[in-house]
């Protein structure tokens, strides 16, 4: 007579308890938050200090500073409202319902999508919530009133982003239905800041005209630092959206990163081929387009597909900047200080629309849920005979692209709007002569104060007596 096998049990780390109940991946939800704060470094300190050493010496406080509220503003906006505004239960077909993210059973519960709690979720979330106002923030340095920049974040969060995000990520969102490709944020977070930047300079107005024609980094060493982070970081801005420890996870990882240094290299040559100068600041030009192209496309695309979309994103954002920018009346009239246009409007929306013509039925398998038959590529579209489900696919990518250009111009314009009627959008000309020191009273680097006192500053304090 046989014994019976002895009952299987779980080793104690995987069994499932109070703190980690039996629908928490442990590895996935490890997973996830590290890729947020991966994601999170890229604004602070990332973009921060990009900002910081890329513009003139003294709106170098200024450029940081702007990056480091709206970091915080939105945290604490997103708790409030913004993240049910963006991901919960639908009020409108691009809108949820307004509801605070801070209660504990809301909190602990199972996110809506992934083996996650939802306050990894609501954090995950934030942070690209967050970068989307910093990159904002790129196109109005150097002269927008930090008063109305308080002001614009969180309205433009409240107004804007919850629309798009909504719309787009979320499973109740009307785009999301329609079957709009956007993996980790070319629509949502890249063509938005880019369009929303332009219109908010528009309406900010320029810097001083001698501002505009002389602005140099006042240190690239420190800009290239910030690039670092951002790149990197990029590692779990398309890394974690799977919300899972995956194989898509991976592949997501690797184009990211062939893309970009694809599209760093492609915008490296025509620098050489046409100006004949190597340049430092165009390297990074070409490696935020390479970054921003990729993204609606990440997990969806094979390798080969990443370099030709980073041929792409090295050239033909190069080109709108070049040439095309030289021109137009409107693109030379507003003052878009670090060309968000170019690096995110751009190269967002030919990222969005080269996922449509690339995305791989497999891969769209492995990521999408539901009904996964309406994802396909163009081009697979026609290897494999559904050519209209292919075109149908290139005019929802089209179509999100109209919905957020559209949605940007107008929300941003009346929050600009808005704000100016409470206090003026632009600094003073005198303040705008000085910068740093008349906004804030401090200075970024300052080695002698005035008279025989040798005292040495850093940014924001003092560091000798």
């Amino acid at each position: 007579m046989s014994l019976a096998p002895p009952p299987f049990v779980l080793p104690a780390n995987l069994a499932p308890d109070e703190s980690s109940p039996g629908w928490m991946s442990k590895g996935d939800n490890a997973w996830q938050l590290t890729a947020a704060t991966l994601v999170g470094l890229q604004s602070v300190p990332g973009l921060m200090i990009l900002y910081g050493g890329g513009v003139k010496k003294k709106w170098a406080v200024n450029s940081a500073f702007m990056a480091l509220y709206a970091f915080a503003c939105v945290l604490v906006c997103w708790v409030l409202w913004g993240y049910h505004m963006s991901f919960g239960h639908r009020m409108l077909p691009f809108w949820g319902r307004i509801d605070v993210a801070l209660d504990q059973d809301f909190l602990l519960a199972k996110a809506f999508s992934g083996m996650l709690p939802n306050a990894t979720m609501v954090y995950f979330q934030f942070v690209f919530a967050a970068i989307t106002l910093i990159l904002i923030a790129g196109a109005l340095l150097g002269r927008m009133n930090f008063y109305a920049w308080m002001m614009f974040v969180p309205l433009w969060l409240t107004f804007s982003y919850t629309f798009g995000a909504f719309s787009i990520w979320c499973p109740d969102g009307f785009l999301y239905r329609k079957g709009l490709m956007d993996y980790s944020g070319g629509y949502v977070i890249h063509l938005s800041s880019g369009v929303a930047g332009f219109t908010a300079a528009y309406w900010v107005g320029p810097r001083l005209r001698k501002d505009r024609e002389r602005f140099p980094p006042n240190n690239i060493l420190l800009m290239l630092a910030g690039a670092g982070l951002l790149w990197m970081g990029w590692t779990g801005f398309n890394g974690g959206d799977p919300y899972a420890v995956n194989i898509d996870a991976s592949l997501a990882v690797i184009n990211t990163h062939i893309c970009t240094a694809t599209s760093l290299l492609t915008w490296l040559v025509l620098d050489l081929v046409v100006f004949s100068k190597a340049s430092v600041i165009g390297a990074v030009q070409g490696m935020i387009t390479g970054l921003v192209c990729i993204t609606p496309a990440a997990g969806l695309v094979q390798g080969w597909a990443a370099i030709i979309m980073g041929v792409c994103s090295g050239s033909i954002p190069w080109f709108t900047m070049m040439v095309v920018h030289k021109k137009f009346e409107l693109l030379q009239k507003v003052d878009d200080t670090m060309a968000v246009f170019h690096t995110h409007a751009v190269a967002g929306s030919l990222g969005g629309i080269l996922t449509g013509l690339f995305a791989e039925p497999r891969l769209n398998r492995i990521f999408f849920t539901g009904n996964i038959e309406k994802y396909i590529g163009l081009f697979y579209g026609l290897q494999t005979g559904r050519v209209q489900a292919g075109f149908r696919q290139i005019g929802v990518q089209l179509l999100g692209i109209v919905f957020i250009i559209t949605l940007n111009v107008v929300v941003t314009s009346w929050i600009c709007l808005v704000v100016q009627s409470v206090v003026p959008l632009r600094m003073s000309e005198e303040d705008m002569e000085i910068g740093d020191e008349a906004v804030h009273g401090e200075e970024a680097y300052s080695l002698w104060e005035d008279g025989n006192d040798s005292s040495v500053h850093a940014v924001g304090g003092r560091i000798g007596a």
